[in-house]
């Protein structure tokens, strides 16, 4: 050995050629000093990436690469898929491995819940996705020889083609009086009552027992047995987006409405006496005299529950079916109890002496009122501010059958077990 060869070689180590010293940096190995067998007490490098060819000096890099894993994973929908179908889960499989994590992701983060199979060689969303957005996949696995590998994907959901909404009432953040149900009508037919239903629910605080009722295919109605209890905080949760309501069309809509039920008000219109008797929170608060429906066209029986209010409003007699038998422009003081027309109104056409006294309406229950509506000592406008929408009428001694449940807001007028029987759930 040189001098100079002397300085090179380093402290406290096996000395080898600088092409091996190299070598060994480029790949870590492990290093052992030992004693040769063959007498001559030279040292030898051993590691793993080989040892030295026999009686000569070890190569400058090691002989082999780490290996690859072998574990090849597919995610499904592919990665760049822009249309991917939201109805489908997300699946990621491995093949020559075993899955060791799997997470999925919406655009605000949120993840998506799956399940691993039991030999890990498969996951599957589980929770529903949503139309017209983007997700993001991530997923790890190992091969036998617990080498790693990986893949990410991004896709997009499509936006259906064929879309239902509901439309609902009462609206969020009013307060409305004990009668008023939970009404929703659709858009389009419903087919799937069930998958629609499924996606509302109405909880009450204090909570009482709210059911469904299916007037028909795009109607929904929901209620508690009886009128709901003054001061009653009323919730509906439409869950419908991405719900298929018939094949091919589904729900956009996923928001919460909440309404309050304010004080009890309860008239009973006996027409018979002519007489609307009004009772907030239990108590009689006002008697009105009032004219009913004429001989033929009896007022409907039963309970209506004031759905609109106008302060005034024009009244065709054709729009009901009456032909041209009358045209009011401007009847005061106007709440609808059914969609076919019936309304308790105020009237400033008919003879004072005719209210308590007379039925001689073509089916409305009318207060005494001036024209223009403007004096609010008379009784209509007294009973039309006393008023809310959701206010229950409860006509009796009418002459007439009682009111359609599908007649406007007027399921009260069903028995609970048909109620019940109308529900899809």
């Amino acid at each position: 050995m040189t001098a100079a060869e002397k300085q090179d070689r380093p402290r406290g180590g096996n000395w080898s050629r600088r092409g091996v010293l190299s070598g060994l940096l480029g790949a870590p190995v492990l290093l052992l000093a030992a004693c040769s067998g063959d007498g001559g007490g030279k040292p030898a490098a051993t590691g793993t990436s080989g040892s030295a060819p026999a009686g000569g000096e070890a190569s400058g890099s090691p002989s082999t690469s780490p290996k690859a894993s072998v574990a090849q994973i597919t995610v499904t929908p592919a990665d760049g898929t822009t249309a991917a179908s939201f109805t489908q889960p997300v699946t990621v499989t491995v093949q020559d491995g075993t899955l060791v994590s799997v997470t999925v992701t919406d655009g605000t983060g949120k993840p998506i819940a799956g399940q691993l199979s039991a030999d890990k060689a498969s996951w599957t969303s589980t929770a529903k996705l949503s139309s017209g957005t983007r997700y993001t996949v991530a997923a790890s696995a190992v091969d036998g020889d617990q080498r790693p590998a990986d893949a990410n994907a991004s896709f997009s959901t499509a936006s259906p083609a064929n879309t239902f909404v509901g439309y609902f009432t009462p609206e969020d953040g009013t307060t409305v009086g004990v009668g008023m149900p939970v009404s929703i009508n659709f858009n389009k037919a419903i087919t799937d009552r069930r998958a629609v239903q499924q996606a509302i629910t109405v909880v009450a605080d204090p909570p009482v027992e709210v059911v469904g009722h299916w007037f028909d295919s795009t109607r929904l109605d929901f209620r508690p047995q009886e009128y709901w209890a003054k001061g009653t905080k009323v919730t509906l949760r439409l869950r419908l987006k991405d719900v298929a309501g018939a094949k091919g069309v589904y729900g956009t809509q996923s928001k919460d409405v909440t309404f309050t039920v304010g004080r009890s008000q309860v008239s009973t219109a006996d027409l018979t006496a002519d007489t609307l008797t009004v009772r907030t929170d239990g108590k009689v608060t006002a008697t009105y005299p009032v004219i009913g429906g004429a001989p033929d066209h009896r007022t409907w029986g039963g309970k209506l529950v004031i759905s609109e209010k106008y302060q005034q409003t024009r009244m065709n007699s054709s729009t009901v079916g009456l032909g041209s038998e009358y045209d009011i422009p401007d009847v005061p003081h106007a709440q609808r109890l059914t969609t076919s027309g019936t309304f308790i109104h105020g009237n400033y056409w008919s003879p004072a002496s005719q209210f308590g006294n007379d039925n001689t309406s073509h089916g409305c229950i009318a207060l005494q009122d001036v024209q223009g509506g403007n004096d609010p000592s008379t009784d209509a406008a007294k009973f039309y501010a006393s008023s809310m929408v959701g206010d229950v009428v409860e006509v009796i001694n009418s002459g007439d059958r009682t009111v359609s449940p599908s007649n406007g807001l007027n399921g009260w007028n069903m028995s609970w077990s048909d109620w019940v029987a109308g529900s899809a759930v």
